[in-house]
């Protein structure tokens, strides 16, 4: 079991929001689900036999999703980062997650799913791109990075 598991909040789309995620990432599976019951009603509303939990996993990652009612929204003090090695990886994971999203919420390789899950969208080859001796060409990169929706790996290397 791993040691640390993110958990996502969602009102009531802890299942669809899983079933979406899982078919975007290649190397994923969702995992056990508890239901709501009939006990508790009174404290958390949901009808018997909603989900409650749902254990998925995406690349590696274990995550619990938890539909707990509409107290709390996502924001983008929490980000997850795919990092990318090519141009058609980064345009993939760019448009299947930031499908439904805010587009007012897509700046520098950042995006927002229709959850309102926040995403940074990389190139892998981002950090030495923009560490190293050279302040002028990181400085290029970084002025490059901060007109761009979506980034591009080839306009980022031509900075």
């Amino acid at each position: 079991m791993q040691k640390i598991i993110s958990n996502l909040w969602f009102d009531s789309q802890a299942e669809e929001a899983v079933k979406y995620y899982v078919s975007i990432f290649k190397n994923s599976k969702t995992g056990k689900i508890s239901r709501y019951g009939k006990e508790g009603f009174e404290f958390h509303g949901k009808p018997e036999g909603t989900a409650m939990t749902i254990e998925f996993e995406l690349e590696g990652q274990t995550f619990l999703a938890l539909n707990g009612g509409p107290q709390f929204k996502f924001n983008e003090a929490i980000s997850f980062i795919v990092n990318c090695d090519t141009q058609e990886e980064l345009d993939y994971y760019w448009e299947k997650l930031g499908a439904g999203g805010d587009p007012n919420a897509q700046v520098c390789g950042w995006l927002k799913d229709k959850y309102g899950l926040s995403w940074q969208i990389v190139p892998t080859i981002l950090g030495d791109l923009v560490t190293g001796q050279d302040a002028a060409k990181s400085g290029r990169i970084m002025n490059a990075m901060l007109t761009m929706k979506k980034l591009d790996i080839e306009a980022l290397k031509n900075a």
